[in-house]
């Protein structure tokens, strides 16, 4: 099993639509690169942390490589906004990658130079290693399948597309 740990706005959404797909075995959320020891909800939101939320991936790369991952992480946000994800604004809601495990580093910006190329305006995701991750609140684990109705900025069409995802 392997890890990497994604940012894509509120990560009650992206949480639910990485979980869907066959081969990412546990999700879990939490706020990354905190400048402060173990941030709070409320801490990113009064701006005490600059922790991004974040969602902590375990997959088997037997079944999923992380170049797949990232591949449908990028149909879900958009990686041309600054601390934004649809109607989430805050330096909390920017979109990143962190990595634990070096040999991702170069995975990791060749899916970045690739996805330059769909794009007019710069990719503003960022790439750093992890350097500290909280798990966040009991009551944000699991948010969408506890609160079906919850608000977010993943197309729910796009939950379907992580069900029924393939290898092509």
């Amino acid at each position: 099993m392997k890890k990497i740990y994604l940012a894509g706005g509120c990560f009650w959404g992206v949480e639910h639509y990485l979980s869907l797909i066959q081969g990412i075995k546990e999700t879990t959320v939490g706020y990354a690169n905190s400048d402060i020891a173990s941030p709070s909800y409320e801490d990113l939101k009064a701006h005490r942390s600059s922790a991004s939320e974040t969602v902590e991936v375990l997959y088997d790369e037997q079944v999923i490589s992380l170049s797949e991952i990232l591949e449908l992480f990028f149909e879900i946000i958009d990686p041309t906004l600054l601390d934004q994800q649809g109607h989430d604004i805050g330096h909390q809601y920017r979109t990143g990658i962190y990595f634990t495990d070096k040999e991702d580093e170069s995975i990791i910006k060749n899916a970045l130079s690739a996805l330059e190329t769909k794009y007019d305006k710069p990719i503003l995701t960022e790439l750093l290693p992890l350097e500290n991750f909280t798990v966040a609140e009991e009551y944000h684990q699991d948010y969408l399948y506890k609160n079906p109705d919850g608000y977010c900025h993943v197309d729910p069409k796009m939950f379907e597309r992580a069900k029924n995802y393939k290898k092509s």
